[in-house]
């Protein structure tokens, strides 16, 4: 059942079980966030959100998504610490394991992701999303997790920090370079052979950062509860105090300075409205410290809880394509037996309505991760650990 807890008696093991939970509770609010996608399209959102337009449950419905990618990230480099220190031979092994997933996770994502969204074999736009910005977040990491750890965390480190510097530098479509700076820094699009475009939703710079800084705090995974989470609380409070000072400057840390609303309500959420594409040093700093603090709540969490996130996080990647294929088929369903009631779309009527509806997707997708996750413990086959 999803609600049997892990063992909670051995420290290693209690862990793992607090960063597949953190994984299960980001991929929960995913979920959430691609059922507004696809049910609620009518009262789109843009980046950063337009406060005249977006209500503050959607506002904030949002705003809990913005936890997903960053977090999902940092734990990828994560986990590239902790198989490292079973890979044979150690960080060669670790390294060939990065690349070739990161390869898969690529290819994936210009196959089988794309098509769950579209549900079309030739798409006029393919966008390149989260799953790629992973797969060459690993690649990057690779090559770099053969720096020594200082370098590697101040390489990390420049890139959060520093990227938004290169906001001024844009390189125009048809000029050389224009496809490598869309996929780096540029949110752009790319026209392809065929006549089509691909949409660089994520482009990867600041993400082989946070991937960096992620693999970079791997030993701290190693130490005993308490040093651990007191570094992690430490690293929260440093994130967050940073993000304080940059957002009270206004003068750096994101494209969009913050404004004063007619009510205090609107002055938070705009100085919370940070920008995602791509990610905002302010943005990083919000998202990843509050991951930190829950991972630290999460290892103060009961085990049966723990238990029931973790099933989600376990087997991410599959309930990644599980939940997209589920939604998508829902919404074409919903649509032909009730009919459209937005323009050409069918939409649920308020944003409860979307955390419902996500509740009762997140049941049958949560037993799927789980006798996956079971599944992949159990086979002895190489090629699962790809999945």
């Amino acid at each position: 059942m999803l609600s049997t807890p892990l063992q909670p008696s051995a420290p290693s093991a209690r862990r793992i079980a607090s960063i597949d939970a953190l994984r299960g509770l980001v991929m929960l609010l995913m979920l959430v966030d691609h059922t507004r996608e696809f049910f609620f399209i009518h009262a789109q959102v843009a980046d950063p959100m337009d406060l005249s337009r977006t209500e503050p449950a959607l506002f904030f419905t949002r705003l809990s998504a913005h936890l997903c990618a960053p977090v999902f990230v940092a734990l990828t480099g994560v986990s590239a610490w902790l198989y490292g220190q079973n890979a044979k031979p150690g960080a060669d092994g670790a390294s060939a394991f990065l690349f070739k997933r990161g390869l898969f996770l690529v290819v994936l994502e210009l196959t089988l992701v794309n098509f769950a969204w579209t549900f079309s074999l030739a798409p006029e736009l393919v966008y390149l999303q989260v799953i790629w910005a992973i797969g060459l977040s690993m690649i990057a990491l690779s090559a770099l997790i053969r720096l020594p750890r200082p370098a590697l965390i101040a390489v990390g480190l420049v890139i959060v920090l520093g990227h938004n510097l290169l906001d001024p530098v844009t390189v125009p479509k048809g000029a050389p370079g224009h496809a490598l700076w869309a996929i780096l820094h540029d949110r752009g699009f790319i026209d392809l052979p065929w006549g089509g475009q691909a949409r660089t939703s994520y482009p990867i710079l600041p993400w082989i950062g946070v991937a960096a800084l992620g693999y970079g705090i791997g030993p701290w995974f190693k130490l005993e509860a308490a040093p651990r989470r007191q570094r992690l609380l430490v690293l929260a409070a440093g994130a967050l105090a940073l993000l304080a000072v940059l957002r009270a400057s206004n003068l750096y840390g994101d494209p969009t300075p913050w404004t004063a609303g007619a009510t205090p309500l609107l002055t938070v959420m705009s100085v919370l409205n940070v920008t995602k594409y791509p990610p905002s040093a302010d943005f990083l700093l919000l998202t990843l410290g509050v991951g930190a603090l829950l991972i630290v709540a999460l290892e103060r969490t009961p085990s049966r809880l723990t238990a029931i996130l973790a099933a989600f996080g376990g087997a991410p990647l599959f309930f990644y394509l599980v939940h997209l294929y589920g939604l998508h088929l829902l919404n074409l369903f919903a649509l032909a037996a009730l009919g459209p009631n937005h323009g050409e779309a069918f939409s649920v009527p308020n944003v409860a309505s979307i955390w419902l509806l996500a509740a009762l997707v997140a049941i049958p997708c949560g037993f799927a991760t789980h006798g996956f996750g079971d599944l992949k413990r159990r086979s002895g086959q190489a090629w699962m650990k790809y999945l």
